[in-house]
């Protein structure tokens, strides 16, 4: 009797295996692969992707390269850091929040043939995974995707998350090179500096000049020495050169506008010269206001005192914030005596 249940339960045994095994057949091949590829999004080790590629839905595309550690375009311009960070994340991060129903599968499978932000990784440029985004899930808690490897094609997509996070994924992939584009004008320490220059073409009064004299500095106005400095101030000063962003190209203007303010007057300009010896002018130009404003000494002037256009060596233009700025054109805050001089 015995010997008869263990047959049994043996048989039983055997038929759930191959049950089990016949179901796994069926969705591999419904799937395009094993269903557990299908939700393979997720890449472990991130360190070593060295490549990226971005397609947007309107075909635009940019292509991402660690080189020497630093991330790049394929053009070698700077990117931004945080972006990169951002993508990485979500490669390691991401999960499965869940299927479509038949239906849903169907229409969004049909969608993603034509409306999607393609993302490929590589490592050593070696295709590691291929994501296709498509529309954020019902409820904007994830997104429908779909997987690619080299060994593996979806046929249908499924919704993914980033861990520990409620929300889509998409906005972390763009192909827009302004959005990638390294915001930073300088980023330098006091001791990478050998001299600053600030012309104030506005009001000369205000120019002045710190230029390093062996282990100490010098600050001048118009070549005449300003009187009475404080040694600690001029770090202080130089110390606005740490991180001197812009804030968004010229988004808003027209090719024609862009000349006109590279044709006009800039109301100042800084020449900042590196120990190593690389120089950097800047031009910076006002931004004209409908009313008038009040600026940092309360005198009224006709131009906004938010923004201003920053020309770059590169020949761009930048807005930036007269918030970053003023911390490296008002001299007279760190050395008072320029008020009372020429």
């Amino acid at each position: 009797m015995k010997n008869k249940k263990i047959l049994v339960l043996s048989a039983l045994v055997l038929l759930t295996i191959l049950a089990l095994g016949f179901i796994a057949y069926r969705l591999s091949k419904s799937n395009g692969g094993s269903d557990n590829a299908l939700l393979e999004f997720a890449i472990k080790d991130t360190s070593k992707i060295d490549k990226i590629t971005i397609k947007d839905k309107l075909s635009n595309s940019i292509t991402l390269r660690k080189v020497k550690g630093q991330w790049q375009d394929e053009k070698g311009q700077c990117v931004r850091r945080e972006n990169i960070n951002f993508i990485l994340d979500a490669a390691k991060h991401i999960e499965f929040k869940g299927y479509l129903g038949e239906k849903a599968k169907k229409t969004f499978t049909n969608i993603l043939k034509t409306q999607h932000v393609r993302v490929e990784f590589f490592e050593e440029d070696e295709s590691l995974k291929t994501w296709f985004i498509g529309p954020p899930a019902q409820d904007h808690l994830g997104q429908i995707m779909l997987l690619e490897t080299p060994t593996f094609k979806g046929q249908y997509p499924v919704v993914m998350r980033i861990k520990g996070l409620s929300g889509i994924i998409e906005p972390r992939f763009f192909a827009s090179r302004e959005e990638w584009a390294c915001s930073g004008i300088f980023a330098l320490k006091d001791s990478d500096i050998q001299s600053v220059d600030v012309n104030n073409i506005e009001n000369p009064k205000r120019s002045f000049t710190v230029a390093r004299r062996n282990k100490s500095f010098a600050v001048t106005s118009n070549a005449k020495p300003i009187p009475r400095i404080d040694t600690t101030n001029i770090y202080r000063y130089l110390q606005g050169f740490k991180k001197i962003n812009w804030n968004t190209k010229r988004l808003d203007l027209k090719d024609q506008q862009v000349d006109s303010i590279k044709r006009s007057i800039p109301f100042c300009e800084v020449r900042l010269t590196e120990v190593k010896g690389k120089t950097t002018l800047l031009k910076l130009y006002r931004i004209k206001s409908a009313e008038p404003r009040r600026n940092e000494l309360g005198e009224s002037v006709p131009y906004d005192m938010d923004y201003l256009w920053a020309l770059l060596p590169s020949g761009e233009l930048v807005k930036c914030q007269y918030f970053v700025f003023n911390n490296i054109l008002t001299g007279h805050v760190y050395f008072p005596e320029l008020l009372k001089m020429n």
